[in-house]
């Protein structure tokens, strides 16, 4: 995945909180994410540890790839 984007493939929405369990994002922030200009990526980015920490998740990680 590029530099830009939290994404690890697990795309699943905790029903709680409406964040990804894989990446920290919300369903607008995701739908939005190929609009943002690189600032606006990056700002999101760097809130997303302590927005997964204050909901109490643990990011999944991403699968490896099976050869």
């Amino acid at each position: 995945m590029s530099k830009e984007t939290p994404c690890v493939a697990v795309c699943m929405i905790d029903p709680k909180t409406k964040l990804c369990f894989g990446c920290g994002r919300t369903l607008p922030e995701i739908a939005r994410w190929h609009a943002m200009d690189s600032a606006e990526r990056l700002t999101v980015m760097a809130l997303l540890p302590a927005r997964m920490d204050q909901a109490g998740l643990v990011p999944i990680a991403a699968s490896p790839k099976r050869t």
